[in-house]
Formats: C-alpha cells, structure tokens, sequence
C-alpha cells in the first residue's frame, strides 16, 4: 500500500516492560510501521523518516531515564499526521532543563522535540502520563 487515505486511520501498539532494549525496539517497530504506511517508498522522505526515529528515540529515552521506562508506544497516523505516544508509569510531566552547551551530552531530547515534531506535550493517564508528539504525514502519503 503506497499511502493512507485522508479520514482512514492506522494505529500500532507496542506493549514495553523495563528498559533494556527499549529505545531499540520502538526504533524498530516505527520503521516498519512506517515503511508498511509508504513512508520509505521513495528517497526523498529519508530526512523525514529519520527525524521521526530521532524523536521516537528521544521521547522513549527519557521515559527510561526519568520515569522507570516506557509502558506503551503507539503510533496513529491520520488526518495528515502521525501522532507518537509513549505511555510510563510517572505522573511528572517532562521539563526543560536550564540551558547546556550543546556540545555537551545529554539534556536535549526536549529541544530536539521543540525542533522536529509539529506539537508536542505530556497528559495524565492512570497513575502515570503519556507524552506525545506530533508530525506532519510527507506530501502523497496521506
């Protein structure tokens, strides 16, 4: 299937239990979410692909440094977007810290959030949160 017809949603759910591999695993299962959803069909959305496992990476690297790992990964793409969530087990919704060198590491998955995805934010679910973000789907892919 070369795209997603506009209305037609598709979500994939990824159930998580602790953190070893995690990252790793989510990675994995959002490129071939994304090449199933024609998203890799052409080189022209490399850049675009690459941005999405960045931010997949981020959001799920600090739910496993900041709130015991991630529970859930789910990706929805609809409407002209792809919505990623990753779902943990702490009720703290993620902050900026202050302000590091960039040559320094660690500290800016938030930035690069700020940066790569359309919106982004973090809701109460259960005891814990999801957090979430937002991209556009690529031209001929919805």
């Amino acid at each position: 299937m070369s795209g997603i017809l506009r209305g037609h949603g598709q979500t994939r759910r990824l159930a998580l239990y602790g953190t070893k591999g995690a990252v790793s695993r989510c990675r994995d299962f959002t490129h071939e979410a994304l090449d199933d959803w024609g998203w890799t069909k052409s080189g022209d959305e490399d850049a675009v692909v690459e941005d999405v496992l960045l931010l997949v990476s981020e959001v799920v690297t600090n739910a496993c440094l900041h709130a015991g790992g991630p529970q859930e990964l789910t990706l929805n793409q609809s409407g002209g977007r792809l919505r990623i969530e990753v779902a943990d087990a702490s009720p703290e919704p993620p902050r900026h810290r202050p302000p590091r060198a960039l040559s320094q590491p660690g500290g800016h998955g938030l930035i690069i959030m700020d940066r790569l995805a359309r919106t982004w934010g973090s809701e109460p679910r259960g005891t814990g949160k999801v957090v979430w973000l937002e991209v556009p789907v690529p031209e001929g892919r919805v």
